[in-house]
């Protein structure tokens, strides 16, 4: 058994922490994210740099020849960890709380502990071996469904354009071998997931911010300058261009002010997006003015 020492901890989550530290850093100076957003990003942090702790003690008693309570204790906190960090990307993503969500981790939570005595989920021998019970693979079934909402939530938004998907792709693929990877390399499974998981959410950072380069702020459409960029590198494929204004905006700001009158220009480019299919790139030119690329047959 290694000695629990700091400089121990930090070379075995070195990866780990240095990209918790960088993403704390550019949230510091975050200008384009909602509060709530950053916040929650913060708490993932957090909750990933605890779990760091725990998961280094547990593996420094799994290296002992004697079975002591603490490691079920570690363990039972650990698999409920996971899933809470799941559930706090979850809301990162997908930002409207939703109380069903917490059911399957409470679920897993009040099991794995239950575990400790009785061995439903997992338990150890007297010389430190780990085993399944019972309910061994819960908590990777509760993970699973995790993962499965959150994808869902992911590409069943309709603001993501074809090349976003790739990116999405990538950050599809490394959640779920989040999940395989405990189940076959046991080793440093917990290393791998926590750095993993912190990776995925500096990369989706970095894509918000992409996002805001491209994306009207106001509507969430393209805006001009990728209308610009889109249009000389379609230039081959295109079918058709749609120039449309919108009547009344200056009336509905001047007579309701202009709160209603980005009311009014949310709510047709929701129109917009509801009424074209995927393949066609809708943008704000600016003030009432939109234009629709089509591509294909």
């Amino acid at each position: 058994m290694n000695s629990l020492t700091i400089t121990n901890y930090i070379s075995n989550n070195w990866g780990l922490l240095i990209v918790l530290i960088g993403l704390t850093i550019l949230l510091r100076s975050d200008i384009h994210l909602e509060r709530r957003m950053v916040q929650q990003i913060r708490i993932t942090d957090g909750l990933l740099f605890l779990y760091s702790i725990t998961t280094y003690i547990e593996s420094n008693l799994r290296e002992g020849h004697l079975y002591t309570v603490w490691r079920s204790i570690l363990s039972a906190v650990n698999y409920s960890m996971t899933s809470l960090i799941l559930i706090s990307v979850i809301m990162i993503v997908y930002p409207w709380r939703r109380r069903y969500l917490y059911i399957p981790w409470a679920v897993n939570t009040l099991l794995c502990f239950i575990s400790i005595p009785t061995g439903i989920v997992f338990g150890f021998t007297g010389d430190n071996h780990f085993y399944r019970g019972t309910l061994g693979f819960l908590p990777f079934i509760v993970n699973a469904l995790y993962l499965a909402y959150l994808q869902f939530r992911i590409f069943k938004n309709r603001h993501w354009e074809k090349k976003d998907y790739l990116i999405l792709a990538y950050m599809s693929f490394t959640a779920v071998m989040c999940l395989i990877m405990p189940l076959t390399f046991s080793a440093q499974s917990d290393q791998w997931l926590m750095l993993t998981i912190a990776i995925d959410m500096l990369v989706y950072y970095v894509f918000l911010l992409q996002q805001f380069t491209t994306r009207d702020q106001l509507t969430n459409l393209l805006n001009r300058q990728c209308y610009y960029a889109d249009l000389e590198k379609l230039k081959d494929s295109l079918t058709a261009l749609i120039a449309i204004d919108m009547n009344g905006l200056k009336e509905i700001n001047d007579g309701k002010g202009h709160a209603e009158g980005d009311k009014a220009l949310k709510e047709i480019a929701e129109c917009f997006e509801k009424a074209v299919e995927r393949k066609y790139h809708i943008y704000r030119i600016g003030g009432d003015e939109f234009t629709i690329l089509c591509t294909g047959a």
